[in-house]
């Protein structure tokens, strides 16, 4: 494991807090971390080979370790988002939204601020409102800012000089702060602030400050400028009403957050949550392919990348403890200015709307995998848990044998990874008693090798010699079936351990305790019992293991009994059409097929010439010499000497 070849440099990292980056042989920063004692967190790596595919991806990429020291975990977090953000490394958890939708972005940082649509959140000091989904709703809201509050819409400078105002001002859809005498910066900057609100949700406080205005505004007799602020108060409260109505006073102001992880990845749920009403929806969620994280460790990410570009609010709530929550709540608090609780919800409307969170996870989770892929995960996560396997069997190889009456008797292993069938790792097999040749399956290529007779009867032997065969005719059969399996999977994994891998996460026998128990012994020579084996019977479809007495009953329907079906029919029909093929090939070979130097050009030509192989028989040295040379014709007459 390459990991180990820095065993040196881990023992002499600092017990300090900070980041540490693993590189792969390319330079690339493949993974980023925090600690809080750098040198117990990475010395953990050296024994976490075989936790789950994913880390020993990682372990076996590594070839360089760096750190940087910091004063504070919360330090160290800040620095391991700021550098996940930067590099992407590959094994980290990076969440994305399923979709571009855009955002609001109320320009701030002008002196005379604009609304704009954006496609992204920068940290450019500007704020940021959104996303909308649909994309529609981002422009009809942006015209809402101009038709309340007078926002302006041009792109001039601003300077108060203008000698008098455009027709946006005329139709009442900007107070003109370009003509000093119409609009102040004072009064421009209330419009600006009645618009940060509108776009926060914080609809009740502004409704509230509207309503002060328009009352001031009809005191002092200013009723134009009341009836616009008493219209601007009726429009706020229609969109109010056509709201989601997931709400409840007590909520307040919070974030909410649903979480669903699973064999094909992670989806995040967020609920931005003003007023005590839900406004926002933001659906984030991982790549597939990059499972094996627990809920508190994507919840972390989830968290750091969520408020990358956003202030928490003072209340946020998960459905599970994140990791490393006091550095999260710190940091989160340092960047909002004020205290931020991470809270799990355990009872009342608080819980509720987490669990609606979860539920929304959980259909955003089969939504950005497709039905299909997520069906073949929980098949998958089905039989790890059914089997009891160390981790998900995201490859399986499933061996079959095919013989007519012990006669052309064949092998083959299909391969199966997250669920499809990987058709260029296809083996077939051709077993002889004597000796066991290997072809490749489609799309690859490689060299039939054999096994010496002597050892392939001593393999046999030790293959059935435990297995109790029933007292009748077919025990000779079953013993061929036993000694075939024996035979095809160690042949298999002999090769596999002189290649290096890849070793399965789950090997399938067709057949029952027999086979099974064949397949074990093959693998024990070897010294692979580590690896798990099930067989699986045709009739009863029951599922045979090891550390059971009693088969294993799938329901009818399961998609883990499904998936097995599927890999051992595949296996089935590869071993069968392969079978079918050898057949044909003996019947339609010829005792010319047997004679070193004859192949198949100088065979037609000498059926031709002579008619027949017993026209070749016949035949002199000189006839044959004419046609395939000397040389050839003593061969052909020295073959058919030696037969009977």
């Amino acid at each position: 494991m390459p990991i180990r070849d820095l065993k040196d440099q881990i023992a002499r990292l600092p017990e300090q807090p900070g980041v540490y980056l693993y590189f792969n042989a390319g330079g690339d920063t493949i993974y980023v971390g925090k600690a809080r004692s750098l040198r117990d967190r990475v010395r953990n790596y050296l024994g976490a080979y075989g936790s789950s595919p994913k880390t020993d991806a990682l372990l076996d990429d590594i070839v360089r370790l760096e750190f940087i020291v910091t004063d504070s975990v919360v330090e160290a977090l800040a620095l391991e988002n700021n550098l996940i953000k930067q590099r992407s490394p590959k094994y980290n958890i990076l969440l994305r939204d399923d979709k571009n939708y855009p955002y609001l972005q109320l320009t701030t940082t002008e002196e005379f601020p604009r609304v704009l649509v954006a496609r992204s959140v920068e940290r450019d000091g500007n704020v940021y409102a959104g996303p909308f989904m649909p994309a529609r709703f981002a422009r009809k809201t942006m015209a809402l800012t101009h038709q309340l509050f007078g926002i302006r819409s041009c792109n001039e400078v601003i300077t108060g000089q203008r000698n008098r105002p455009c027709l946006e001002y005329d139709i009442k859809r900007c107070i003109a702060p370009c003509v000093a005498s119409v609009c102040s910066p004072e009064e421009y900057a209330r419009a600006v602030d009645h618009t940060r609100l509108f776009l926060e949700g914080r609809n009740e406080e502004l409704t509230r400050e509207l309503q002060a205005r328009m009352l001031d505004a009809s005191e002092d007799l200013r009723f134009e400028e009341a009836a616009q602020l008493r219209d601007a108060i009726r429009t706020i409260q229609t969109l109010e009403d056509r709201q989601q109505k997931m709400a409840t006073v007590e909520l307040g102001n919070r974030d909410v957050f649903g979480i669903k992880t699973g064999p094909a990845g992670a989806a995040v749920q967020v609920f931005q949550v003003r007023g005590g009403r839900v406004v926002e929806r933001v659906d984030l969620g991982t790549d597939a392919g990059t499972a094996g994280q627990t809920e508190g460790e994507v919840l972390s990410a989830a968290l750091q990348q969520f408020y990358e570009a956003r202030l928490a609010p003072p209340e946020v709530h998960v459905p599970v403890d994140p990791d490393e929550r006091e550095a999260l709540e710190t940091w989160l608090g340092e960047r909002a200015g004020r205290k931020v609780r991470l809270i799990v919800p355990q009872r009342g409307d608080k819980r509720g709307l987490v669990d609606l969170a979860n539920r929304n996870a959980g259909l955003s989770y089969q939504n950005r995998f497709n039905t299909e892929t997520t069906a073949q995960y929980d098949a998958l996560a089905t039989l790890q848990h059914v089997l009891n396997l160390p981790s998900l069997p995201r490859r399986i190889e499933c061996f079959d044998i095919s013989t007519f009456q012990g006669s052309e008797t064949v092998a083959s292993m299909v391969v199966c990874e997250d669920g499809r069938m990987k058709r260029s790792d296809y083996r077939k097999f051709r077993v002889r008693g004597t000796k066991v040749a290997e072809h490749q399956g489609p799309g690859a290529s490689g060299n039939a090798r054999a096994v010496a007779p002597a050892a392939a009867e001593r393999d046999s032997r030790e293959a059935v010699a435990h297995i109790a065969l029933p007292a009748d005719a077919s025990a000779q059969r079953i013993a061929n079936d036993f000694a075939s399996m024996h035979e095809v999977v160690r042949r298999r994994y002999r090769r596999v351990l002189e290649q290096g891998g890849p070793f399965p996460d789950l090997i399938l026998i067709d057949g029952g305790k027999g086979q099974l128990e064949a397949a074990y012994a093959a693998l024990e020579e070897l010294g692979l019992a580590n690896l798990v084996a099930a067989g699986i019977a045709k009739k009863e479809e029951l599922l045979f293991t090891r550390d059971h007495d009693q088969p294993i009953a799938l329901r009818a329907g399961d998609p883990a009994l499904l998936l097995v079906q599927r890999v051992r029919d595949e296996a089935h029909r590869f071993a069968v059409t392969f079978h079918r093929k050898a057949r044909t090939m003996r019947d339609l070979g010829s005792a010319l097929d047997s004679i070193p130097g004859v192949g198949p050009r100088r065979r037609r030509h000498l059926l031709t010439t002579f008619g027949s192989v017993a026209g070749v028989r016949r035949a002199t040295r000189e006839e044959l010499a004419s046609v395939i040379g000397t040389k050839l014709a003593d061969a052909v007459l020295a073959f058919f000497a030696g037969q009977p």
